[in-house]
């Protein structure tokens, strides 16, 4: 590295507007409850067209020649690549007389599934997804163990695509068995109590040339009985009469019931039906057929059911129903509605382990069957713990605890005394010291009180030139918690401020803040985000010169929200996987899911507030956009790359001045998950190096020496 302290950044074109390459437009428009709208750029819907490819690669070549000009962008990576290269571990849980777990050893691509013994054993492995592709491309996706732990079902996925396919592999032997079963989509494995077989649920086998593309409806449940093939599996449970109606079989585990959960698309609220598994021929019972509010099953006593519940609670709450006498009159209320939100619970140790946020970080209380309050369990400080799963017999579980600066760390939690040890503890080549997290609270445009935590350097001065990227989501009840990122670290280690927005639409206090950003309400996200934005430069961490925005998936739809909505707010905008074509996503693999969050251009109101805040439909020619780097992949199932597509050629048309709209189409590769260790590494190398160079940061070179 050089011996200069500072990386200036590549001098930047900034007098003259980019030439883009050239999309055509066709004469395209669709008319909307009588109004007309344009889609010009329809034709990039279609993915495997030769001009789509073709625009493809002229994207990724002025994007990737834009890349390759930032000096820093190579010591970027190199300092991300030092620094992923720690070992880490998955939350361990045990099955019959195994134990099972991940571990990464640092930069594989995939984390490999081990099995041992008992804790003190060496760990052989059990599965190494990293063996499966030359590119680590392939990756396991669920897996589920038998009762007696001698057999696992597991599935793969490829190129980061949703669909699933399912093995079944001797944990002994590491052989697999001859079964496979295929086109799963959005299904685990639950295994009968005898090992003899796993109920999962799958869609027909799409036609041919639509299998990424094809829209999912008509989901089955089925039960596969091992050693014989997919075509003999048992149809359990479907509707044919209600296409977009999903469902996830799990054997309790007394093994006498097949809880059926019943969905549709990501609205929380369900439905919750049962089979006696041990009464030949037993009938699929509708115990919670109402679809009022969202029912998780914890476990049972017999026929004794207890779930938590957003039931006249949203909140959440613990609940008992005897299936024997299931009237509501005869329902009762074992852990009421707290202050906090109720996030999960889990049966482990013949108790209930209530996970709750408070202020969007994790408190966790420990409840016997009949509702009496033991005891909190003590976190190592504010952060986000998961885990705690296990078994109605077990004496421990098992959880793993991060913040913003505290990499996963795994604990073993002794039931009986209350003790947290530490199981796995990773070291990475960083000072968490030097580096502090701050939870602050702002007013939204319309007064709502609006968490927000912020991450820097100790001693970082407010005076408004310090680079800083503002995070968000915003939707589908799921909430921002404290996590460790490396990619993140390195933006801190480069002079960065990190924020991240508990904006209304997640999960952070419950179905009201969640409903508070559905629907007709979707706007409060987009100015709770442009309203941290706002806060973030009253109180001079930055400007908007230095500041940048991002978010992926419904996230990149708020960055996308946010930008045509106000574009001279903001130095630099990174939406990943967006969802940009309001009117359309429903068109789109399992896009027509997301209806009960977003509504539909379907229906005339709905279309009105969608088409007011569709990023697409929003650019206006001439007007200055921020510098912009749109992500995708052109195997995501999820978010169809053609939302990116249609948002950058739209975009690029529309910009005005010399700052760049560009974007950057991963290959082989998804909506994200399972996304290999290098593929991670390379796509945070050139979001920070986009940055440095439109954020006109100074990086300090002893920052990023190796």
């Amino acid at each position: 590295m050089a011996q200069d302290s500072t990386l200036q950044p590549a001098a930047r074109n900034m007098t003259k507007p980019f030439t883009y390459p050239v999309t055509k437009k066709i004469d395209q428009s669709d008319d909307y409850h009588g109004i007309k709208v344009a889609d010009p750029y329809r034709w990039l819907e279609d993915l495997d067209s030769a001009e789509t490819k073709s625009w493809v690669d002229s994207q990724n070549k002025l994007t990737f020649d834009y890349l390759n000009e930032i000096p820093v962008r190579s010591q970027i990576k190199q300092r991300l690549t030092r620094l992923w290269n720690y070992e880490r571990y998955g939350v361990p849980f045990k099955e019959g007389d195994r134990y099972f777990l991940t571990r990464n050893s640092g930069l594989q691509n995939q984390s490999v599934l081990y099995t041992a013994k008992s804790l003190n054993d060496d760990p052989k492995i059990l599965l190494d997804p990293n063996t499966l592709s030359s590119d680590g491309t392939v990756a396991l996706s669920g897996a589920d163990i038998s009762d007696d732990g001698r057999l696992m079902a597991y599935g793969l996925s490829a190129s980061g695509s949703d669909w699933q396919e399912w093995k079944v592999r001797d944990t002994e032997t590491n052989r697999d068995l001859p079964d496979t079963i295929k086109w799963v989509k959005f299904s685990g494995a639950s295994w009968t109590r005898d090992g003899k077989g796993f109920f999962y649920s799958r869609y027909d086998e799409p036609k041919e040339g639509t299998t990424l593309s094809g829209v999912n409806y008509y989901q089955k449940l089925y039960l596969h009985r091992i050693g014989t093939p997919q075509s003999e599996d048992t149809l359990v449970y479907d509707r044919p009469d209600q296409k977009d109606w999903g469902f996830g079989g799990t054997v309790t585990e007394d093994g006498r019931y097949l809880i059926i959960n019943v969905s549709k698309g990501t609205d929380v609220k369900n439905r919750i039906y049962f089979k006696d598994l041990k009464t030949k021929d037993a009938a699929v019972v509708k115990l919670l057929d109402d679809f009022d509010a969202s029912y998780n099953f914890i476990g049972n006593d017999g026929p004794v059911f207890w779930f938590y519940t957003n039931l006249d609670a949203p909140r959440s709450k613990i609940i008992q129903i005897d299936t024997t006498k299931p009237e509501r009159s005869n329902w009762k209320t074992l852990v009421a509605e707290a202050p906090e939100t109720l996030q999960s619970v889990n049966l482990v140790g013949d108790m209930f382990i209530a996970s709750y946020l408070k202020d969007a970080y994790t408190q966790v209380k420990l409840y016997r069957t009949n509702g009496t309050f033991t005891r909190e369990i003590s976190l190592p400080g504010i952060g986000t713990a998961t885990g705690f799963t296990g078994k109605r017999r077990d004496k421990e579980t098992f959880y793993a605890f991060t913040s913003f600066t505290a990499p996963t760390t795994i604990y073993r939690y002794d039931i009986q005394t209350g003790q947290s040890t530490v199981f796995r503890q990773p070291k990475v080549d960083f000072r968490p010291q030097d580096y502090e997290t701050k939870q602050v609270f702002y007013t939204s445009k319309d007064k709502t009180r609006v968490p927000m935590f912020i991450t820097h350097k100790k001693g970082l001065k407010p005076d408004g030139t310090n680079p800083t990227y503002l995070y968000g989501y915003g939707g589908f009840e799921i909430s921002l918690t404290p996590s460790f990122s490396v990619s993140n670290l390195v933006w801190l280690e480069m002079g960065g401020v990190f924020a991240v927005a508990n904006l209304r639409g997640g999960g952070e206090y419950g179905e009201q803040w969640h409903k508070a950003g559905m629907k007709a309400k979707k706007q409060n996200v987009f100015d709770d985000f442009i309203g941290a934005a706002e806060w973030l430069i009253a109180n001079k961490y930055t400007s908007t010169p230095k500041l940048a925005i991002g978010g992926g998936s419904n996230g990149g739809l708020l960055v996308g929200a946010a930008i045509t909505q106000r574009p001279d707010l903001f130095g630099a905008a990174l939406p990943a996987v967006g969802v940009m074509d309001m009117l359309r996503f429903q068109k789109f693999t399992i896009g027509w899911a997301w209806v009960s969050d977003y509504g539909s251009s379907e229906n005339p109101d709905e279309f009105k507030s969608l088409y007011a805040y569709s990023p697409l439909h929003n650019l206006k020619p001439g007007t200055a956009y921020p510098p912009t780097l749109i992500t995708t992949a052109d195997h995501d199932d999820r978010v169809w790359p053609g939302h990116s597509f249609k948002f950058a050629a739209a975009m690029q048309a529309a910009q005005t001045g010399p700052t760049p709209v560009l974007i950057r189409i991963e290959t082989k590769a998804g909506h994200g998950a399972g996304k290999p260790t290098s593929k991670l590494i390379d796509e945070a190398a050139d979001r920070w190096g986009f940055l440095v160079r439109v954020l006109n940061m100074n990086v300090a070179a002893d920052g990023l020496n190796d």
